[in-house]
């Protein structure tokens, strides 16, 4: 030991030096006494001779006690100088630990992350959550009416949970759009439109954070470092197509695709990188995985539909790839485990998912028109330059591409500006040449990516032949109606691409540090590597309008039996305003808007237009309207007449509340 260590203290008093010599009565032959409770040396007590042990040597007895007690075991006399052992931590240091452990893991971190970004770059969504919508007035409340709807009906009378009181008379309403019925927890937070609306906000900030997360647990799985696995998930959850969704939170809701194939990955111990890993098998994992698939199946069909074929897909692959390796290498891997779970998690997919569709079939069966025609898909099919142009709302792009989103060169602009991002399109052509992936799924990508570009064209490749392939044999493929939303599944194809690249020159910047005699990168190339990472978040960048929701008319908030709010529209800011509003109580309205307009809804719509007179009072009667309300918006429209009208002689009686014109029909 040499002079600059230092011997750790005792408890209590300091630890003695070590004698050069052992003191004048030691006997070198003689085994030091143990050390008493109280740290003193036990005096020597006499005692019987020692038997002979076997070999004819004495052996070492037990000292006599008094009163019957044995005697201590020697200890060493140096093993004061020992290093005292550590206390054991306590319940509560375990706990902190835990916590802590916690917090600063990975995971923990890219949540985190995930929600503070967020509401960064949806903001101002939470600047006044309770009193605006993102977009417009049109889908959003729509959606807000969707998303209140479950918290008011579960608790009342949960066995009219499809049949909504938007649409009156009309069953089955809650099922003439995607309901996102699995966003039902938070309908039971609060009531009314001013619930309502902030539930909308808060879910807009959350599905983004979700897609964030879930891309890069996935990219994570599939073997791409932290940097590579933030570029996935920053071009997965914001690339420049999303902005024009801002009104449509069932197209935003991707995360808990991506999750799910991150899980189910993760449960088969498969990585994209290197491959399958037996040992790594979670049966867990893979049942949470379609745990995750099946609520994400509960949002709506618009996106589910597609994701279910894809996993569809991804299992037949995986059964034939395990049948290839069990045929030809041998390999033995946790077959029972794998197929059990997968049985399990498979069978709750499915269970979901036809409970879901029941009610869609119903309706489809109900009003057949409801069924997408091939017309309708031609309606919504962009062409090439779509993927290449980027939304009006786009803070680097939108200006920039203003002569590309003529109406002539784009129809439909909210289902045609689908850009996913440029700085992802060249990451993504540099990952098909410079890739940690290997080769074969570098060409696997690229077909993946091909094929979907020209599906999601629809009808503008080759008049629809490839789509109408699927059109005509996919069950269900009919009710989608614009191709575009494919754009989903090309992003996280490019994102993975491009994940690839950035893994590649991370792993060459850690060969070049080693060469250099460094142990890792240094901070500028760590600052370098994080370049496509900004350079996507930038493209992301939007400028989304919010729009203030229109206040609730004090006539309206005392309604309690059905009616009709005039002017009825599709229009954002009529129809759809009035299913907000009847969040607060939720009277059977006539009004509503959805994807299609059901006959009984047009009939009304056609006859009230001379309202108040003999026809539309005697039709109103007849499906059970007992008050028609006018709002000033009348004016304009051809319902505007009924502002001035007094409806003498129609047995109806008039009144002005707070601007809006009340008529009430009484009994027929």
């Amino acid at each position: 030991m040499d002079g600059t260590d230092q011997l750790p203290e005792t408890e209590g008093a300091g630890v003695p030096e070590p004698r050069s010599e052992p003191p004048p009565d030691a006997d070198a032959k003689a085994e030091p006494a143990a050390d008493t409770e109280s740290g003193e040396r036990a005096a020597d007590q006499p005692g019987p001779d020692p038997e002979p042990a076997p070999d004819g040597k004495a052996e070492d007895q037990p000292e006599a006690q008094p009163d019957g007690q044995a005697a201590e075991e020697p200890a060493d006399r140096w093993a004061q100088f020992a290093p005292v052992p550590p206390r054991p931590p306590g319940r509560l240091r375990r706990a902190a630990a835990r916590v802590g452990r916690v917090l600063i893991h990975e995971w923990t971190v890219a949540a985190a992350g995930a929600l503070a970004l967020a509401v960064l770059m949806t903001w101002p969504a939470l600047r006044h959550p309770a009193y605006t919508l993102p977009q417009d007035l049109g889908d959003p409340a729509i959606v807000a009416w969707l998303l209140a709807w479950p918290g008011h009906i579960l608790v009342t009378d949960s066995d009219q949970l499809w049949h909504a009181n938007a649409f009156y008379p009309e069953r089955w309403s809650y099922a003439f759009t995607d309901s996102l019925l699995g966003y039902a927890p938070f309908s039971f937070i609060g009531d009314g439109p001013l619930a309502a609306v902030a539930r909308y906000n808060i879910l807009y900030v959350l599905v983004a954070a979700l897609a964030f997360f879930g891309a890069y647990m996935l990219a994570r799985q599939l073997g791409a470092d932290r940097i590579a696995a933030l570029v996935l998930a920053l071009a997965f959850a914001y690339a420049p197509w999303r902005l024009t969704q801002a009104g449509h939170l069932q197209v935003l809701s991707t995360g808990g695709i991506a999750l799910s194939l991150a899980m189910l990955a993760r449960g088969h111990g498969w990585t994209l990188r290197w491959g399958f890993n037996r040992r790594k098998v979670r049966p867990g994992w893979i049942v949470a995985g379609w745990l995750v698939a099946a609520w994400q199946i509960t949002l709506g069909f618009g996106i589910g539909l597609v994701f279910g074929y894809v996993l569809a897909g991804i299992a037949v692959v995986v059964v034939l790839g395990w049948l290839v390796r069990r045929i030809f290498r041998r390999r033995r891997a946790p077959v029972l485990r794998v197929l059990l779970a997968n049985l399990v998690g498979g069978t709750i997919f499915a269970a979901v998912s036809v409970l879901m569709a029941l009610p869609y079939l119903t309706v489809v069966d109900q009003h057949p028109y409801a069924r997408r025609d091939f017309e309708t898909v031609a309606a919504f099919s962009p062409p090439l330059r779509g993927f290449l142009t980027a939304p009006e709302t786009s803070w680097l792009w939108g200006s920039a591409h203003a002569s590309a989103r003529s109406p002539e060169l784009l129809a439909w602009l909210p289902e045609m500006t689908l850009l996913p991002g440029f700085t992802l399109i060249g990451l993504a052509t540099a990952g098909l040449i410079y890739s940690v992936w290997s080769i074969w799924t570098r060409v696997f990508l690229a077909l993946g990516l091909v094929g979907g570009t020209l599906l999601a064209m629809g009808s503008e490749f080759q008049d629809g032949k490839l789509y109408k392939l699927f059109y005509d044999t996919l069950p269900g493929w009919d009710a989608l109606r614009t191709p575009g939303r494919l754009i989903i599944w090309l992003t996280l194809l490019l994102g993975i691409l491009a994940a690839g690249a950035v893994a590649a020159l991370q792993t060459r910047s850690k060969d070049v540090a080693l060469e250099r005699g460094e142990p890792r990168p240094g901070p500028w190339l760590k600052l370098i590597a994080l370049i496509p990472a900004v350079l996507i978040l930038i493209e992301g960048i939007g400028t989304v309008p919010h729009q203030v929701v229109p206040r609730e008319p004090a006539a309206f908030a005392e309604v309690e039996g059905p009616t009709l709010v005039l002017p009825s529209l599709d229009n954002a800011g009529y129809d759809s305003v009035v299913m907000l509003w009847s969040t607060d109580g939720f009277p059977p309205v006539v009004n509503g808007t959805s994807g299609f307009i059901p006959a009984s809804q047009g009939q009304t719509r056609e006859v009230t237009k001379s309202f108040p007179d003999q026809a539309s009072v005697s039709h109103l009667r007849s499906i059970g309207v007992e008050t028609v309300l006018v709002l000033p918006t009348a004016v304009g429209t051809e319902w505007e007449g009924a502002l001035q009208a007094t409806g003498d002689g129609l047995g109806i009686t008039r009144e002005v509340v707070d601007g809006v014109i009340v008529f009430h029909l009484g009994a027929p």
